[in-house]
Order: structure tokens, then C-alpha cells, then sequence
């Protein structure tokens, strides 16, 4: 007989959201993880009092009031608006592309006057690539300065060869509203993504530093149902090959000062300069006293055995092969149950995830 209802492997958003459902539904859940904490790369951990974000930034944005009620039953969210700084050369703009960059980059503070001169540089074909995509929304100037190096050392790839719809994504506005998103709800939990995570999944039973796939057959006998979270190639024994995937890996300081940059996130465009960008979290708790600041650098990677898949390469090669293993998935579906950003091998934002989980059937 199964000891659980549901067996829960990765306890990131997608499935923290699954077994806070199934418990509300007074179901039995066991809950992997083989890391050794709860949250998966949102988890956050206390250094001087400062909610670190250990795998990078994390703020959570959402115009779902659905979403938005849900996650406010589990914990209690600040007033955080994003707003990035681009640096390059020493000199800053604002992101996204908005009147200030316009005038940062240009000197002009009028929206037509901006409007002619991006018409000016434009692409004018069908765009092929990131190149061609980034350039026909913001131009030459602005791609040289802020997209190109930038992109190019995060992929590990020129841009002429990235496919259009990675860039798409970025705001472009004619206003000097800097907001990075537009959503309705913002925020970033007062006590960090951890408390929030913990109080979703209060009374499941937890298991960590646990490699499912090295067990899989004891644990599956475990549970009616099996909700698995993690890459879903090497579930299937990359039976039709690895999915590829950008990586990073983060050097984490304590600085001995109030204040290091000013801002959350700012991001470094030089090609030259090997990391991507710089947080203080500080700045995502919007702290102002504390005699010590927390610091992360990032730095794009590829790939390899000692670290974690982050970016999915969605490219042409990477969607047949993750159709594949889609497919696979459709034999099985009576006991297993697939989601989240490396099951289904999509680049999901929190709220897109959590939207995922909660349309989930269980």
C-alpha cells in the first residue's frame, strides 16, 4: 500500500503550490528535495539581517488577483517597485528602455523627437535572430551600449546566432515611468521567500538532500501519485538527448558599508567585465540602517555536473527534443504528474508558475 498520496520531488513554487493544495484536499504528501533546504532557487537565507537571494533576484510581479490572494495567505509582501541600472564604461542608464534612457543615451526629452531618431536605426526586415529583433525595438546605439555584450556573455553565444523571441520580453516605453514591470501586484515577502515556502508546505513530511532518480524506485512505491519537478530529460535517461541550458554561478560578499551601489540590480553591459550583473538585497528589503551591506556577483556558466540549469537555450534543436520527451510523459500521466520550469523546460517567471500549479489537476 501507498504510505502517501502524493509524492512531491523539488519543493520550488510549482510544487510547494501542488502540496499546499493536496493538503488543503486532506491529502498525505512527501516532499524531495536534493538540495538541502525548501524553495528551490527562490529560497532566500538571513546574513545581517538582510533576506539574501541566494540564486539571484527574485520579485515577484503578477496583474493575477487569483495569484496575488494566494500567495498573500502565506506571508506578507513589502512595496518593492524593480527598477534596474544598466552600467557600461562606468556610465549608468535606466532600464528598461524609457524617456530616461532615451535622454541618458541621446540627450532628447521628447517622445517624438526619441521616436524619429529609434525609426532612424531601426531594422527594417523581418528579424532572424536577437540581433535583428533587439535592433528593430531599440536601434544601433542602444543595442551596442546595453543589449549586445551583455546578451552575448550571459548565452555564451553571438546574438546574430539566438533566436528573436528570447529579447521580446523587454519593455520599451515612451514615458519616464523606469518601473521595470507594469503588473499590478509587486512585492517581495517581508520575511523572505524561505517563511513564505515553509508556510505553504506546514505539515507535509520533508525529505532533503535526496536524489530522487538515484531512488526512484523506492520512492515511487511511496506515493499514488508522483509530482515531479526536475529536469525532465534526465527523468527519461536523455533518452533523445540533453536539453541545453544556460547556467551561473554567484560570488557572494559582505562589504563593510552602508550602502555599496544604491540600487538592487545593476547590470554590467561590457563584454569585457565577466559578470552579469551586481545585486545588494539590501535594496529588495529596502533596508537603510544596517552598518553592513550583502553583495552577488553573477556570472553566466555553461552548463556542467557541479552546477544548476537556469536558462533554457529554446531553440529549434532544444523544442524537438523536448517534444520528445513530452511525449513520453503522455504514457505515464496515470501516476506522474509533470511541471515547473525544468519539467517543462520553459523559462517561467513565480507568478507563471505558481498560475501553472494552481490550473494543475490533482
Amino acid at each position: 500500500m501507498n504510505k502517501f498520496d502524493y509524492l512531491i520531488v523539488g519543493c520550488g513554487f510549482y510544487g510547494a503550490t501542488i502540496a499546499q493544495r493536496a493538503q488543503e484536499l486532506g491529502k498525505s504528501v512527501l516532499i524531495l528535495d536534493k538540495r538541502n533546504h525548501i524553495g528551490g532557487n527562490a529560497y532566500t537565507e538571513k546574513i545581517h539581517n538582510i533576506n539574501v537571494h541566494k540564486y539571484g533576484a527574485h520579485i515577484f510581479h503578477t496583474s493575477n488577483d487569483k495569484i496575488w490572494n494566494y500567495v498573500n495567505r502565506f506571508g506578507k509582501f513589502n512595496k518593492y517597485r524593480h527598477k534596474v541600472i544598466a552600467n557600461y564604461n562606468n556610465k549608468l542608464y535606466s532600464l528598461p528602455f524609457n524617456m530616461w534612457t532615451f535622454n541618458q543615451v541621446w540627450g532628447i526629452t521628447d517622445p517624438e523627437e526619441v521616436l524619429r531618431k529609434l525609426n532612424s536605426q531601426r531594422f527594417s526586415g523581418t528579424p532572424r535572430n536577437l540581433e535583428e529583433q533587439a535592433i528593430s525595438m531599440v536601434g544601433k546605439d542602444i543595442y551596442d551600449l546595453l543589449i549586445k555584450g551583455y546578451t552575448e556573455k550571459q548565452w555564451n553565444k553571438k546574438a546574430k546566432d539566438l533566436p528573436a523571441s528570447i529579447i521580446k520580453r523587454i519593455p520599451l516605453r515612451f514615458s519616464f515611468n523606469d518601473d521595470y514591470f507594469d503588473d499590478t501586484y509587486q512585492g517581495i515577502p517581508i520575511d523572505g521567500y524561505t517563511s513564505l515556502i515553509s508556510n505553504m508546505i506546514d505539515g507535509c513530511s520533508i525529505e532533503l538532500s535526496v536524489d530522487y532518480i538515484n531512488n526512484r524506485d523506492y520512492y515511487d512505491n511511496l506515493a499514488k501519485t508522483v509530482v515531479y519537478t526536475g529536469p525532465i530529460d534526465r527523468f527519461f535517461d536523455y533518452e533523445h538527448g540533453h536539453l541545453e541550458y544556460r547556467s551561473l554561478s554567484f560570488d557572494m560578499e559582505v562589504v563593510e558599508k552602508n550602502n555599496f551601489q544604491g540600487n538592487a540590480v545593476v547590470n554590467y553591459t561590457n563584454a569585457n567585465i565577466p559578470y552579469t550583473r551586481i545585486l545588494e538585497h539590501k535594496h529588495f528589503d529596502m533596508i537603510n540602517d544596517n552598518i553592513k551591506t550583502v553583495i552577488t556577483k553573477e556570472y553566466p556558466q555553461n552548463l556542467n555536473i557541479d552546477n544548476e540549469p537556469y536558462y533554457p537555450v529554446n531553440d529549434e534543436k532544444n523544442t524537438l527534443i523536448c517534444n520528445s520527451y513530452k511525449k513520453m510523459t503522455q504514457n505515464i500521466k496515470s501516476k506522474f504528474i509533470f511541471g515547473g520550469r525544468l519539467a517543462e523546460y520553459k523559462y517561467y517567471d513565480m507568478h507563471q508558475v505558481i498560475g501553472s500549479a494552481l490550473s494543475t489537476e490533482i
